[in-house]
């Protein structure tokens, strides 16, 4: 009955009083049958009440405490897209503020969370949905690493702008950011008088976007 009651109280939003419906459950029969699901359930309650740190935690102790149960799969997404809204949430709060003054740690906890569990669960239901959420959070993550990229060129730590584009194309190959972290060490090494490193950055970025008018704009602004 307590387990029933937890779920009416979840599935009619009353996401508190399910949290602490759960919180009984498991207090008085913690190795009910139950009590697993329950234990699943209260993550999800947390995920809905904004209680991000008690959703993350309630997720990770699930993880390691029944590793092998069928549901686990949902909580590695639900990690996932716990950090995927805390970042959303974020990026609504600081809209007009500098990307390169915000931390992408959520966006990197998120993107771990749908990583493992495409990986150890390609078969999972909501593996489709956490590959089309990855693929959003690269590309932020990108821009992210070319945005702190931009701001080292703009104050002429141009050692420090290279690095940037140069992490952001290593790990992030395929973000649409890749064509201006090309750009970005171009004109970094052109300025720190490093030819061989200038040259194969443009022979990359030639190779992959062999029409781009922004090259053109750089290397008549640079001289050549």
């Amino acid at each position: 009955k307590l387990y029933r009651d937890a779920k009416d109280a979840l599935d009619g939003g009353q996401y508190d009083l399910a949290i602490k419906r759960y919180e009984t459950l498991e207090a008085r029969f913690p190795y009910g049958r139950y009590s697993q699901q329950g234990q699943l359930e209260i993550a999800y309650a947390y995920y809905k009440q904004n209680e991000q740190e008690s959703a993350v935690a309630a997720t990770q102790r699930f993880v390691k405490l029944h590793p092998n149960h069928p549901n686990v799969d949902y909580a590695h997404y639900l990690k996932g897209l716990v950090y995927f809204n805390e970042d959303l949430g974020l990026l609504g709060r600081v809209a007009r503020q500098d990307r390169t003054e915000r931390d992408p740690k959520s966006a990197q906890e998120s993107f771990d969370a749908f990583k493992e569990l495409v990986q150890r669960f390609p078969d999972s239901r909501y593996a489709p949905d956490a590959l089309a959420r990855m693929k959003y959070l690269v590309n932020a993550l990108a821009s992210h690493e070319v945005h702190v990229a931009r701001y080292y060129m703009k104050r002429g730590a141009y050692v420090a702008a290279a690095n940037r584009a140069q992490y952001a194309l290593k790990n992030y190959p395929q973000a649409p950011a890749q064509q201006e972290a090309l750009l970005i060490m171009i004109q970094a090494y052109d300025v720190l008088g490093m030819p061989e490193l200038r040259d194969d950055a443009e022979r990359i970025l030639r190779r992959n976007f062999p029409d781009s008018a922004q090259l053109k704009d750089m290397l008549t602004q640079l001289g050549r």
